[in-house]
């Protein structure tokens, strides 16, 4: 499944933001041709063949190269962010709300694997002023699971020594996913979701939900 397969569907119109459809097809090309051969291996020719464009026709949309990584990364980022921040600030425990959290992240990174090898691994790629815009948006994420996290040890629902160390735990396992979910594997987005969801709840030592009262 390539990119524009995987945007038409789970990834809920992931570049509808994008216009005209020239922009947008020319950014789904390159997120294609970065996740296959790396930022520095992708020439703007090998974007624009993809995008069944000429080379002149990618500079009418974006002056460089980097600029396009650019926005992909800043479009994925705010994405992965508005995920994060819809978990973490629903109704509900600090439990249920980090089991929404990392399952959501996961499937996202699951479903979007193509994008979000781009999004989370060619952060280096990108100039000084791009990756300090990026780096702040990735902050967020992490305030977004260290809140949640936070909050179960402050309402007894957690036992975690360290705090900080447990969120880059937890959200570097999420964001592995894109490096070796399979569409064709064993698993679909949601099962590993729901794995995931699992396994951080016992991290961060939850036990069993209390029972609802009757």
């Amino acid at each position: 499944m390539g990119t524009a397969e995987e945007t038409a569907g789970g990834e809920a119109q992931a570049w509808g933001e994008v216009t005209p459809d020239a922009a947008r097809r020319l950014l789904i090309a390159a997120v294609e041709a970065f996740a296959e051969r790396g930022y520095h291996a992708t020439t703007t020719r090998d974007i624009a063949g993809r995008a069944g464009m000429s080379p002149a026709a990618l500079y009418i949309h974006y002056k460089t190269k980097e600029e396009l990584l650019h926005r992909i990364s800043r479009i994925g980022h705010t994405k992965a962010l508005e995920i994060l921040r819809t978990a973490s600030r629903r109704e509900g425990s600090a439990r249920e709300r980090l089991a929404d959290a990392v399952s959501s992240f996961v499937r996202w990174h699951a479903g979007g694997r193509t994008t979000a090898r781009v999004v989370q691994y060619e952060l280096d790629s990108l100039g000084p002023d791009a990756r300090a815009e990026i780096l702040a948006l990735r902050r967020q994420c992490d305030d977004e699971v260290h809140g949640v996290i936070e909050d179960g040890v402050a309402s007894g629902e957690f036992d975690v020594l360290d705090v900080k160390g447990t969120t880059l735990a937890v959200l570097s396992l999420c964001i592995d996913v894109a490096r070796w979910f399979n569409v064709d594997g064993p698993w679909t987005p949601d099962e590993v979701g729901a794995l995931y969801a699992d396994l951080v709840l016992r991290m961060v030592g939850a036990g069993e939900p209390a029972p609802a009262q009757k």
